[in-house]
């Protein structure tokens, strides 16, 4: 079980998510619904909807849609990996501000950690596993 984190100051429940590159802090309070990503709204920063879903799947499949405000603050990575930080994260602080929330956070695989991170660069090569062009004389 994700250990519960509430903000002393404001009430609101905490959550961090990570993927590839991508760090996500996650605030959740009672509200209307709004959500918002870096002080912009959900649909300006995500403009694909594949990566808007991942963030509302996690709030239509805890029923919270339209009774809480979520505020995301993510940096690092591309939008992929961003996208999947916040899912993580909406996930974790769901769980934080409300514990009947870990079951379908958990039957909804968003707790799970995507551990694929890209492989570093090795010496003497081009990139992480290509070598030099082979020269036959």
């Amino acid at each position: 079980m994700v250990a519960t984190k509430i903000d002393a100051k404001t009430g609101a429940a905490l959550g961090t998510g990570r993927r590839k590159s991508s760090v996500a802090r996650v605030r959740i309070k009672a509200g209307s619904g709004k959500v918002t990503v870096n002080g912009r709204d959900l649909q300006d920063y995500f403009p694909n909807i594949r990566d808007q879903n991942a963030i509302l799947d996690t709030l239509a499949a805890s029923r919270n849609a339209g009774s809480v405000d979520v505020q995301i603050h993510v940096e690092g990575g591309g939008m992929t990996g961003q996208s999947g930080a916040c899912r993580m994260g909406v996930a974790r602080a769901l769980i934080s501000y409300n514990g009947e929330n870990f079951e379908p956070m958990r039957d909804g695989s968003f707790l799970t950690r995507d551990a694929r991170m890209k492989e570093r660069k090795k010496p003497g090569l081009h990139g992480a596993r290509r070598g030099t062009q082979f020269s036959k004389r």
